[in-house]
């Protein structure tokens, strides 16, 4: 029989039916002594219905309770075989999934056939294939088995205490990176904090000697505006002074003038033509008014 398996696959699961099929030999063997002794108790020749109710209700309480924990036993011991292979393919990212419904078809019974099979090829000694048969273990094999399985999880669990100390050492690398960073981040800051104050300092001392500076420059500037102001005052009374002395000088002058020439003939025979000419008007306007009355 063949699942299709490669064969690494086909060991395992050929390893995992040994195991099974000797878990199983022990409980049967379990009953079988619990029958056993049932037998070797049965030394009188006559029970009544009580007490052999009584021996068959003990024997059942056992026989109950060994099927019941092999029953037991071997779904969480499938529980475990299906956590190993999920947590294999769960490092791969990868997803399994389970079909209830084919655990109840044909394929039982070619498990079933493929146990029984090999098993009987390995009782009789047949070597033909290359393949490994199932065989019968004996309580050495069991031991076998399960010292494997410790010696496997022990090993696991080295690897996992290996990777868990190198983890804890990257860790700790990276706090101590971190760290390292975030003191030379602040060293950073702070040379960073004491260069911008010292360029403000030296910004605030450069423009208060250029306010300085222009504040000189403008009381010199004022200073110097105030004395031209003051000058330009004093030229301005000095000239309103001479013009008022030279309109005064002029207003004699014309005054003087005006003396000079109205003592002179052509002034007085000037004054006398235009009195006859003033009192010529005032006729004609007195003979212009007459005649328009009439």
């Amino acid at each position: 029989a063949d699942f299709g398996f490669n064969e690494h696959h086909q060991n395992e699961v050929i390893n995992y039916m040994r195991f099974a099929r000797s878990k199983r030999l022990l409980r049967l063997k379990t009953i079988d002594s619990c029958f056993q002794d049932l037998k070797d108790s049965l030394v009188e020749e006559t029970f009544t219905v009580d007490e052999v109710t009584d021996m068959l209700d003990g024997l059942q309480v056992v026989v109950r309770g060994e099927v019941e924990m092999e029953l037991i036993n071997t779904a969480h011991t499938n529980v475990l075989l299906l956590r190993q292979l999920f947590s294999q393919a769960e490092k791969f990212y990868l997803r399994l999934q389970t079909d209830i419904s084919e655990l109840e078809n044909e394929l039982l019974e070619q498990v079933a056939e493929f146990e029984k099979t090999d098993f009987k090829s390995n009782s009789k000694g047949n070597q033909e294939s290359s393949k490994p048969k199932l065989a019968p273990l004996n309580e050495g094999g069991v031991s076998e088995l399960l010292n494997k399985e410790i010696s496997r999880l022990q090993e696991e669990n080295d690897k996992l205490r290996t990777r868990l100390r190198t983890l804890e050492s990257q860790a700790m690398s990276a706090l101590d990176e971190r760290s390292k960073a975030e003191r030379a981040l602040k060293d950073l800051q702070k040379i960073q904090g004491d260069q911008q104050r010292a360029l403000c300092a030296q910004e605030l001392s450069n423009l208060e000697d250029t306010v300085a500076a222009m504040q000189a420059d403008f009381e010199k500037s004022l200073n110097a505006n105030v004395a031209s102001q003051k000058e330009l005052q004093d030229n301005l009374v000095s000239a309103k002074h001479d013009l008022l002395r030279v309109q005064e000088q002029l207003s004699l002058a014309e005054k003087e003038l005006e003396k000079k020439f109205q003592q002179t003939a052509a002034y007085r025979n000037m004054k006398e033509i235009l009195s006859k000419k003033n009192d010529q008007i005032k006729d004609l306007r007195k003979r212009l008014q007459y005649e328009s009355d009439e």
